[in-house]
């Protein structure tokens, strides 16, 4: 029988994972990749985008993997019959873009965090891996390979408020769901941000490409006093169709929009902060974090926050998806001082009707103003605070050990990466807030004992298992994570073989 060794010049070694809950380690499982065909090179040397949509409490249907000391964002799963497999999203590509961020050389999490706050859709610029080694290999690790639209050249999304002459345009059309506007000057539609000359991709977050005429006359009829178009320029059409890009909702800009997401800057005062976060189902149905019980005087309410407001993120972090416990431990995290960006009824409709995230209209050169607008204020909990943590001083010889506590889910707060090359684990991923960072661990240190048993063999993984089962606390013995980085615990050339958790996106 041939070992891995023998076909390494006609296969690749991957290291998959299956991931256990509870102490949050993946178990690796070997397995042969045939090299990809490198005959249709010529067809993929150009990036490919897949616009991908998912419903409520739905994914998008693909695993990212995240690999140890590489800037690489990889595609290692496409669930079948799901939004990436039906767009063409295939298992082994590389992420370069999210909407209209360039991610080649970002870390993982910033990966996950643009896709997350991207909300029912997202924009994905992809390279299928062998052309993306072929395009490193002749153009350097430097160069950047996702094509991207200028500040001014991006779709637009207006909202249009009829006046005495309507909303202020005309239609035009070729064929089914080829619509192009006329605008009246100093009309509504003018005065929203509509360009000249625009072609009409949607309305009120339908898409119209398969609209025949009677059918968008009765569409905008039935919107009645307002309506919110998604709308492309000329030079808008021609750039994406240079680039092959698709005039998609995520790259849009706002304008004129009804309304917007707002970021409340907190500085916890000597009454705390002053809220209630509550999950709960909103007027749509959907489950979400609401801010409740406001406490009138006290800081938050002169931050700005009001009853019934959704929380949409954490320190910029969207928290779609994430538990109550998780919610209000990413809160924690912030210390004293916290940033909570939120919508109110009216904005949590409107951005539910257009089908994207607000997240992608926050100005980002929102800043902290003055002493005056950073205010503060209590966090009440429905839930019994979990157990602290114990963070113990190092240890002689560069080590240190950390006691961990279950956190109210049951978990630690982290995740492990086993080196393919060699008998070792190292923290991959903590999470913020959890049991695993309050005592103190940080991605990247590698694990020498565990509740007295040294690490290092090759049944280190079930033993971990088995040691998860055991009464708390967790005893750990890590290695002082080096100054250069996460790269000084990985041996030359293994990179490849060093794989960390898939996350389900």
């Amino acid at each position: 029988m041939e070992s891995a060794a023998d076909l390494q010049d006609t296969a690749s070694l991957t290291l998959k994972f299956e991931f256990n809950p509870k102490l949050g380690i993946d178990n690796p499982v070997l397995s042969l990749a045939e090299d990809h065909d490198c005959s249709d090179l010529g067809s993929l040397e150009r990036p490919r985008f897949c616009l991908l949509s998912k419903e409520e409490g739905r994914s998008f249907g693909f695993h990212l993997q995240r690999e140890l000391g590489w800037a690489r964002h990889v595609v290692c799963r496409v669930e079948p019959g799901s939004s990436a497999q039906r767009q063409g999203l295939r298992e082994g590509d590389q992420i370069l873009g999210v909407n209209n961020h360039v991610v080649e050389h970002e870390d993982s999490e910033v990966v996950i965090r643009h896709i997350q706050a991207s909300g029912p859709r997202v924009l994905l610029t992809v390279l299928a891996q062998h052309a993306f080694d072929v395009a490193r290999a002749l153009q350097g690790n430097d160069a950047l390979l996702c094509p991207t639209l200028g500040p001014e050249v991006r779709p637009r999304l207006c909202h249009i408020v009829k006046d005495e002459g309507g909303f202020g345009f005309t239609v035009t059309h070729e064929h089914r769901g080829s619509f192009w506007l006329v605008l009246s000057t100093g009309g509504a539609a003018e005065r929203a941000g509509v360009p000249p000359g625009a072609r009409l991709l949607e309305v009120n977050g339908v898409s119209v490409d398969k609209f025949s005429h009677n059918q968008l006359s009765r569409k905008l009829w039935q919107s009645g006093e307002q309506v919110t178009l998604l709308v492309a320029g000329p030079e808008v059409e021609e750039k994406c169709r240079q680039l092959g890009m698709p005039l998609a909702a995520p790259l849009a800009e706002g304008w004129a929009l009804p309304t917007k997401p707002r970021r409340l800057h907190l500085e916890k005062g000597p009454q705390g902060f002053g809220f209630l976060l509550r999950e709960e189902k909103g007027p749509d149905g959907r489950l979400g974090q609401f801010l409740w019980e406001v406490d009138p005087g006290l800081p938050a309410e002169r931050a700005g926050m009001q009853d019934g407001d959704r929380l949409v993120a954490v320190a910029g972090e969207s928290v779609e998806g994430l538990s109550h416990e998780e919610t209000v431990s990413r809160i924690r995290a912030q210390g004293s001082c916290i940033s909570l960006t939120v919508v109110d009824p009216k904005a949590d409709r409107f951005f539910s009707m257009v089908r994207l995230s607000p997240l992608l209209f926050l100005e980002s050169t929102e800043v902290p103003g003055s002493p005056q607008d950073t205010c503060s204020a209590s966090l009440v909990e429905t839930k019994d605070p979990p157990v602290e943590d114990i963070a113990m001083p190092p240890v002689p010889g560069g080590s240190r050990q950390c006691f961990l506590y279950p956190g109210p889910g049951g978990g630690y707060g982290f995740r492990l990466s086993c080196m393919a090359s060699g008998p070792c684990l190292i923290i991959s991923q903590v999470t913020l807030g959890g049991s695993a960072a309050q005592a103190g661990l940080q991605r990247g240190d590698v694990i020498l004992e565990v509740n007295g048993y040294s690490m290092g063999g090759e049944n280190d993984l079930e033993r971990l298992k088995q040691l998860a089962e055991a009464e708390p606390p967790l005893c750990l013995k890590l290695a002082t994570r080096s100054p250069q980085g996460l790269e000084a615990w990985i041996p030359p050339g293994s990179g490849k073989d060093c794989a960390l958790a898939s996350d389900l996106l």
